[in-house]
């Protein structure tokens, strides 16, 4: 990168959220994916400001810029392909109004889901989405990848909370859309388009959100299981009965081992358990656990235990949200990778997708954890493979491929909520492959000198194996 460049840079944010220092590029070549590259230099803005008179530069010079928020994308959404200017938004972290009178807050990109949350409980409110990453994960990356989590079967995911956006576009030129109404019909919804974008089409500066009401009353089951499909035939039996839980999950025993050894939760030792959260009126929550109870048992559970115990449910969603760094202590030689991680089917497929997905991994020799949410359809597939060995990689790299083609064949998407980037780019591009040219028209129209987070979803032409952040032996 030009030296004019960088000093340009330096000069608009300042000394201290500025750096080319090798040691904290280096902090900013990966996320929690698979994959690594190099920035040339890193920037932390505070202000909208700042962002337009960086990406103006960025414009000016065609120098790609690579918005990011803690890191916690799992498909390599915030790795800099090309090198470039990484966008750090951490800075921009303010709540700037709670407005629940009209049910709406702004914020800027770099709060923290979990900040924010407890502040919104002060007034008894919650912005729903909850992803597994909720601690430390920021809204704008939410934005950016429409992520969800374990209540969007009842509650939705980020995009159905975003009511406006104000977004530096890839000119330099602000933009804002959307209202701070709860009904908007006025022309394009441009907003919506925006979520999901990854960051391809302008860079968000300030968010406005619905907000949602707390509900009165919580309880939560685990409900045990003897085989895998009779668990994911009971998710199906419980959303047709109809009922409506406001969270409904599945852990493999692969998981509930991994859980039970990394942090001491004396889950039910079974092939599989489900943990189902009903909420509400307590009156509609107790009507509720007896008929989950009823579905439940007569779907072949071994054990149904619900409670309303605050310390207990904690415990039981603090197991669900470990059960990715738990997967990493499995087993000594093998660690947790990001691959087949967040396909959705239609609910009523759950059951066949599930053993689908055990059988690939059997027949490829590898080990998966099967788990997620599966009362929306939405399930994760994370593979347990020694990262240093090249064979490990080919055979998960063909698992990877077949778990893929059969959730498309079932109907369903390659990817419910952690987003596309580099990871499931080649499924994303069969899976769109009639509407990826009007993606790349609209990322022309936006960005016409391709410096937004170039190289990812339906741009990235290679394959999944690629950029790997381990140090690979033949």
């Amino acid at each position: 990168m030009k030296q004019i460049i960088i000093k340009e840079l330096r000069n608009i944010v300042g000394e201290d959220d500025f750096s080319v220092s090798t040691a904290k590029l280096y902090a900013y070549a990966f996320d929690a994916s698979i994959h690594r590259s190099m920035p040339d230099v890193v920037v932390r803005p505070t202000n909208t400001d700042e962002v337009v008179k960086i990406v103006k530069l960025a414009n000016k010079h065609k120098v790609p810029i690579i918005p990011r928020g803690a890191g916690t994308a799992l498909c390599g959404h915030s790795v800099p392909i090309d090198g470039g200017i990484v966008l750090d938004m951490q800075k921009m972290n303010k709540i700037k109004e709670i407005k629940v009178g009209d049910l709406y807050c702004v914020v800027e990109p770099g709060i923290i889901y979990a900040i924010l949350g407890a502040e919104l409980a002060k007034y008894g409110f919650s912005f729903p989405p909850e992803p597994g990453s909720s601690d430390v994960c920021t809204v704008g990356g939410m934005v950016a990848t429409n992520a969800s989590g374990t209540r969007a079967i009842k509650y939705g995911a980020t995009r159905d909370y975003v009511m406006g956006l104000e977004v530096v576009l890839p000119n330099g030129n602000v933009m804002k859309c959307g209202t701070r109404t709860l009904k908007n019909a006025s022309g394009y919804q441009i907003e919506r388009l925006i979520v999901g974008s990854e960051g391809t089409l302008g860079i968000v500066t300030e968010i406005t959100l619905r907000v949602q009401p707390l509900p009165q009353q919580r309880a939560v089951a685990v409900a045990a299981f003897s085989t895998l499909e009779g668990a994911g035939q009971c998710v199906s039996n419980i959303i047709a009965k109809p009922i409506t839980p406001s969270a409904l999950e599945i852990m493999d025993k692969v998981c509930i081992e991994a859980v039970n050894r990394a942090m001491k939760l004396n889950l039910p030792v079974c092939e599989a358990i489900l943990l189902i959260e009903v909420d509400g009126h307590p009156q509609v929550v107790k009507e509720d656990v007896e008929r989950i109870n009823k579905v439940c048992m007569d779907s072949g559970a071994v054990s149904v235990d619900f409670t309303t115990e605050k310390k207990r449910m904690e415990q039981l969603w603090a197991g669900r949200k470990g059960v990715l760094p738990s997967l990493s202590r499995y087993s000594d030689n093998f660690i947790s990778v990001s691959l087949a991680d967040d396909m959705a089917v239609p609910m009523s497929q759950v059951p066949s997708a599930i053993v689908a997905y055990q059988k690939i991994a059997k027949n490829n020799g590898i080990v998966v954890g099967t788990y997620g949410h599966a009362g929306d359809g939405n399930l994760h597939t994370k593979v347990l493979i020694d990262p240093l060995k090249k064979e490990h990689w080919k055979n998960a790299e063909k698992a990877v491929g077949e778990i893929y083609n059969i959730t498309l064949k079932l109907g369903g998407t390659v990817t419910g909520e952690h987003g596309v980037a580099i990871s499931k780019a080649p499924y994303m591009r069969i899976e769109r492959s009639s509407s990826i040219e009007t993606m790349k028209n609209i990322k022309k129209a936006f960005d016409p000198n391709n410096i937004m987070n170039p190289h990812k979803m339906f741009q990235w032409d290679r394959g999944i194996i690629t950029h790997l952040r381990y140090p690979v032996r033949e």
